[in-house]
């Protein structure tokens, strides 16, 4: 998509070299490269949106280069959904969420590769770690993608954050073996759609002056928040296009649409007050599996459900959360969703409560279903440690928290397969 640009800055920037040059000319003189940033206001913005490109197909493709050169699905079973894909598995129309067996139908010559959790999230941390080192303003997204804002940081890094981002988009391809997509602009929600614009490997600038035509040209589908259902709505009464939004009075938006309205009238106008922030405000933590084949026992259910809480409970303590609501997530074999939630005494994060939770919420459901899908989630998150407080009243519960944290040092010290309970062992 072509950014529409009031006219040329005065000097190109190499992607690859940093060099600056004249934009008339199409190589970088000193490195050669083709790759160059040219924008009126490129030395004038700070604000960042970077997204890792096919985050999982890529790490798997850097660890085994002889799936190079084939479309590689991340994904788990035939009666799963695909977790992510590589470019070339999308050229065939597979994408995120999809169901496997429509993927390989799509692309048969498809490899596919069982997600590895683990080994993405150490990469994630390593990529964090490097984000921050740019700035202290970073806001996470997911373990790909983030938020920076890099005003004030010249003197630090003795560069403009353009420079400094070209710089760390190099150092990720050489240290990494990944490549990542920046998007640079004035605020969060146009640094987003930027770095969207020219993936893989891209880099793409929006700048104030040209933030209201450049919008126009784009689908309400675009503004961040808008997914298929309410964008069908609004098609249905004559709104396709941002151009249309912004032809608008707020007044009449905010009465037909409410809320909705009143945050169509502003970002259709590219206006975004929000501040990069490094406080997570993450709702929820979840972990769910998809069955090979459907399960109704009710005890087979349960050692997922165990597994599961075991995650969830992982998860929180090496993130320092705790949470007070537990969330059942099931599908049955006819694919409706079964969700129950239950609300906890206290926050917490320890496994033995979360499961006896989500134990008592599966005893709710009714017997003899089949279902081809199982979650545990805990929400309502909340800073705090793996410490529970005492409770005078239920001895043997605290007996259950003491016992569930010398097993969580055990584990740090010997690693997880090392020891276990008596369920992790049947």
């Amino acid at each position: 998509m072509k950014l529409t640009m009031s006219s040329p800055t005065s000097q190109a920037l190499c992607r690859d070299c940093q060099h600056r040059f004249s934009p008339t000319v199409k190589r970088c003189p000193k490195c050669g490269s083709k790759r160059q940033l040219n924008h009126p206001e490129l030395d004038n913005l700070a604000i960042a949106h970077i997204d890792c490109d096919a985050f999982y197909a890529a790490i798997e493709k850097r660890d085994n280069p002889d799936l190079e050169a084939h479309p590689v699905i991340i994904g788990g079973g035939k009666r799963g959904v695909v977790s992510t894909c590589c470019y070339n598995a999308r050229m065939y129309g597979v994408h995120s969420a999809m169901p496997m067996f429509k993927a390989l139908k799509a692309c048969p010559d498809a490899v596919i590769v069982k997600p590895n959790m683990a080994k993405y999230q150490e990469v994630g941390y390593q990529i964090r770690a490097m984000m921050q080192d740019l700035t202290p303003d970073v806001e996470p997204l997911s373990i790909d993608e983030a938020f920076l804002n890099l005003k004030g940081t010249e003197a630090l890094h003795k560069s403009t954050p353009a420079e400094t981002l070209t710089r760390f988009a190099r150092k990720i391809e050489e240290e990494i073996g990944i490549t990542v997509s920046v998007g640079l602009s004035h605020n969060k929600f146009l640094a987003k759609i930027a770095s969207d614009l020219k993936k893989p490997q891209g880099f793409s600038v929006i700048g104030e002056a040209e933030t209201l035509d450049f919008l126009a040209t784009l689908p309400i589908s675009k503004i961040w928040g808008i997914g298929g259902k309410t964008a069908s709505k609004l098609a249905k009464i004559g709104l396709t296009t941002i151009k249309q939004l912004q032809a608008m009075e707020q007044a009449d938006l905010i009465k037909a649409h409410g809320t909705l309205g009143n945050r169509l009238y502003f970002l259709s106008r590219g206006i975004d007050r929000r501040v990069v922030s490094n406080v997570s405000e993450r709702k929820s933590l979840s972990k769910e599996t998809t069955f090979e084949k459907d399960i109704y026992d009710h005890d087979a259910l349960e050692s997922y459900i165990w597994r599961l809480s075991n995650d969830v409970s992982n998860s929180l303590k090496n993130k320092g959360i705790m949470g007070s609501t537990v969330t059942l997530k099931l599908k049955t074999s006819h694919h409706r969703s079964i969700t129950r939630q239950t609300h906890l005494a206290s926050p917490t994060n320890m496994m033995h409560i979360i499961f006896n939770a989500a134990q008592m919420l599966l005893s709710k459901t009714q017997s003899g279903v089949s279902y081809r899908l199982i979650g545990v989630g805990v929400s309502e998150l909340k800073s705090g440690d793996d410490s529970p407080a005492i409770d005078i009243a239920d001895p043997r519960l605290n007996k259950k928290n003491a016992a569930e944290k010398a097993l969580d040092k055990l584990h740090k010290k010997f690693g997880d397969k090392i020891i276990g309970t008596g369920r992790d062992l049947k």
